[in-house]
């Protein structure tokens, strides 16, 4: 049982407390030469709290050769009784390790802060040469599928995206993602992680099973012949795409075979809307509504509702109204929409739904790092991630389940692809993997951490690719408070009307209390109604002034409203000062407002 702390605690300061809260890797200290006394210091207490990194049970004590607790039981078992009872604890010698060292048990689990008390009593000892916490130590070893270590873009230091790291803390238990796809074609790599799904395809033409819309996802193939898709389109042997993308987020992991999952605890439901040619906008926005728990006529219930959607597919021209209002009422209930930036190297800005609000837009990059020759880039792409670069060598694509097949399907296999396609899943599995680490988060605070957690291209991207590349590790240390940021937020509520094509408006953000420069990735956030968006011009002004574009006019932009996050490197910016968000109606015939905007560091 626990005793009152003596007096003598009040030795351990707020800033002892600070350095036992924010320890790091170190968790062993030798003594460096014999104590003057035997009660802590402030000093001797700090030390303490920065060799404990986290709540331990047991301490393993090593005495100097010549103390009487080096060579008896007895004694070791004394002073341990002794020194908890200056610590406010009731602690047990267990038995003498193979070195000599005593085990010393802390009896019921203690804070980092109540252990590092202990340590400050052996520390302030001149006959012990050091004090440990007994850490618990974990199988580090790559997992056992045979073809993991052909997936670069799980672990390579250059453009991998840390994914080991994170498994630690998550795994996607709890969260299923729903893949908005061509269905899924039986795979045995995957099967133990699928969940129902739909097939949303209503028109047979497009379907090619037979029938319209049913409980049935299998994907029948998207082959077709040549020009049967128009003039000049040829011919294709079917893709199997949503199997290979569902692998990237959660295959089975450590079962021996094939490749492993980013989040290989997660549930895959596969929501058909993609067949022969492509697939319908109609068909896209009844199953973006109906994965997030929305209701659809004639289609039952979801009983797997979607914490995460994937959406590797897209078309020309930007976010239409009925898409973004699908988008936007997932998101409300709690969905994480992730999108493919697309394929075409052009501006995401002229591409759905890579251009939609709400969404965390993926650019691809290559092997090296780089944006990969084909990816989308842009002010509306907000991350990048591997997404492979096959002209340099089949290996330097994204590896993942697959099937055999042509037309119909065969036997099972593995392949790689390259493309938005494969960015996004990895993507949406580390969403998975962050809402698993802490199930409160919503969709922006899943975005954000993403973005703020990100690290620098390894590469280049001309044109832009978001935040940078995205850091698993980081990420879901970040979400379960074990590292990384969650970022520091200032913002403005101040409504401010946008004259029609008048002169720019501007709504200020005073930024205190921060240190030294302004992140490479600060993330401006803009939420601003506008009956065309197209028409607005969009500034970040830094507090010296200095202008950072956001947004440049469109007129092929006719979507409403602006409300998402930006990216800016204002690491040559002072943190603190002024910042203000300028914005100009550069057009006739259309009105709007800054509703709100916010500053993450």
């Amino acid at each position: 049982m626990r005793t009152s702390r003596p007096a003598r605690r009040k030795l351990i300061s707020a800033a002892a407390i600070s350095a036992t809260l924010l320890a790091g890797a170190a968790t062993s200290l030798a003594l460096a030469g014999p104590a003057t006394a035997t009660v802590p210091t402030e000093s001797t207490a700090k030390t303490a709290a920065a060799a404990v990194a986290a709540p331990a049970e047991r301490l393993i004590v090593g005495y100097k050769s010549g103390a009487t607790e080096a060579k008896s039981n007895k004694a070791a078992s004394a002073d341990a009784v002794a020194k908890g009872k200056e610590a406010g604890e009731t602690l047990d010698f267990q038995r003498r390790l193979g070195t000599g060292a005593a085990l010393v048990d802390l009896g019921e689990k203690l804070s980092k802060a109540d252990v590092a008390d202990v340590v400050a009593e052996y520390q302030a000892d001149p006959q012990v040469a050091y004090v440990v916490p007994d850490r618990l130590n974990k199988p580090l070893a790559d997992p056992n599928d045979t073809e993991y270590s052909k997936q670069w873009d799980l672990f390579e230091t250059t453009a991998g995206m840390r994914v080991p790291g994170a498994w630690d803390t998550a795994t996607g238990t709890g969260v299923t993602v729903a893949v908005i796809d061509t269905g899924y074609v039986t795979h045995s790599d995957l099967a133990a992680n699928i969940v129902a799904g739909y097939d949303f395809i209503s028109d047979t033409e497009v379907s090619v099973d037979g029938n319209g819309r049913d409980s049935n996802p299998a994907d029948p193939g998207d082959w077709y012949a040549n020009d049967a898709c128009g003039a000049g389109t040829g011919a294709s042997d079917s893709s199997w795409h949503g199997t290979h993308v569902a692998g990237t987020i959660a295959a089975v992991t450590n079962n021996s075979k094939g490749v492993a999952g980013i989040a290989y605890n997660a549930k895959i439901s596969p929501l058909r809307v993609l067949g022969k040619c492509g697939g319908y906008d109609s068909d896209i926005i009844d199953a973006i509504t109906w994965a997030s728990g929305g209701t659809v006529s004639g289609v039952p219930a979801n009983a797997n509702v979607a914490k995460v959607i994937n959406m590797s597919l897209g078309g020309s021209g930007a976010c239409t109204s009925a898409t973004q209002s699908a988008i936007t009422a997932a998101v409300n209930r709690g969905t994480t929409v992730v999108v493919a930036a697309g394929n075409s190297n052009a501006n995401a800005a002229n591409y759905s739904p890579a251009s939609c609000n709400n969404v965390i837009s993926v650019a691809a990059l290559s092997r090296t790092g780089a944006k990969a020759s084909y990816s989308n880039f842009g002010s509306t792409v907000d991350i990048a991630a591997p997404g492979g670069q096959t002209s340099t060598g089949t290996a330097n694509g994204i590896l993942s389940t697959l099937n055999s097949g042509t037309q119909g399907p065969s036997s099972e296999s593995y392949d790689y692809y390259q493309g938005t396609s494969m960015a996004a899943p990895h993507i949406a599995g580390l969403a998975a993997l962050a809402k698993s680490a802490s199930t409160s988060l919503t969709p922006a605070q899943i975005e954000s951490a993403i973005k703020t957690n990100s690290r620098a291209l390894p590469g280049a991207c001309s044109g832009g690719c978001g935040a940078g590349l995205a850091d698993a590790t980081k990420t879901v240390q970040a979400v379960s408070g074990s590292g990384g940021s969650t970022g520091t937020t200032f913002s403005s509520t101040t409504r401010v009307s946008i004259p029609d094509a008048g002169s720019a408006v501007e709504s200020s953000i005073a930024v205190s209390g921060r240190t030294g420069s302004a992140p490479s990735a600060l993330q401006v956030g803009v939420d601003i109604t506008h009956t065309y968006r197209g028409d607005l011009v969009i500034d970040l002004i830094a507090p010296d002034g200095t202008s950072y574009r956001l947004k440049a006019s469109s007129g092929s932009d006719s979507a409403d409203n602006v409300n998402t996050t930006y990216t800016v490197n204002a690491s040559s910016e002072t943190a603190n000062g002024t910042w203000k968000l300028r914005v100009q109606d550069v057009a006739s015939a259309d009105t709007g407002s800054i509703n709100s905007w916010k500053l993450t560091f």
